[in-house]
């Protein structure tokens, strides 16, 4: 009798692959904060840039959106939606330029956002020990710095 294909034990080529780990634990917890965050009625992108303006009042929308490696034609409607939901003030710079601060509610949600993703890290911190927590920040740092490193740098290192 052989068994249907429901009853086999698929064998997952790529659960070894490092890119594949990141990107399923990365999406899990991810998806944990999304659902944490939507109690407030933020998104975890749009509560990453209230903590942003918050620690950098006046700052410009483009240097978020570098600063997160998030696009231009992405950032647009992202602060616009703030902005419609009262959270984020804009003022001019110059004639391109809106530097951003957070209103009094975009101030409270900023709060509340804090008190959730730093509920959020602790869930996931406390499963590691300090050194493993350092490890773990020094190997993403490793691993972004190469994937942020330009072809040239990449080649040079092979080498």
């Amino acid at each position: 009798m052989s068994m249907s294909p429901s009853d086999q034990r698929l064998i997952n080529p790529v659960a070894s692959r490092l890119g594949y780990r990141l990107r399923r634990t990365s999406s899990a917890m991810m998806a944990t904060l999304g659902a944490s965050l939507e109690l407030v009625g933020l998104r975890p992108v749009e509560a990453t840039i209230l903590l942003t303006i918050g620690a950098n009042p006046g700052c410009i929308q483009s240097d978020i959106g570098r600063m997160l490696g998030i696009k231009r034609a992405n950032m647009v409607p992202l602060i616009a939606a703030l902005i419609q939901k009262d959270l984020v003030q804009k003022s001019p710079v110059d004639g391109r330029s809106f530097a951003l601060f957070l209103s009094p509610a975009g101030e409270d949600a900023r709060s509340e956002a804090d008190a959730i993703m730093t509920a959020h890290e602790r869930r996931y911190a406390r499963l590691l020990t300090p050194e493993y927590q350092d490890a773990l920040r020094t190997v993403l740092d490793i691993l972004e710095q190469e994937e942020n490193a330009t072809h040239e740098e990449r080649e040079a290192a092979v080498m």
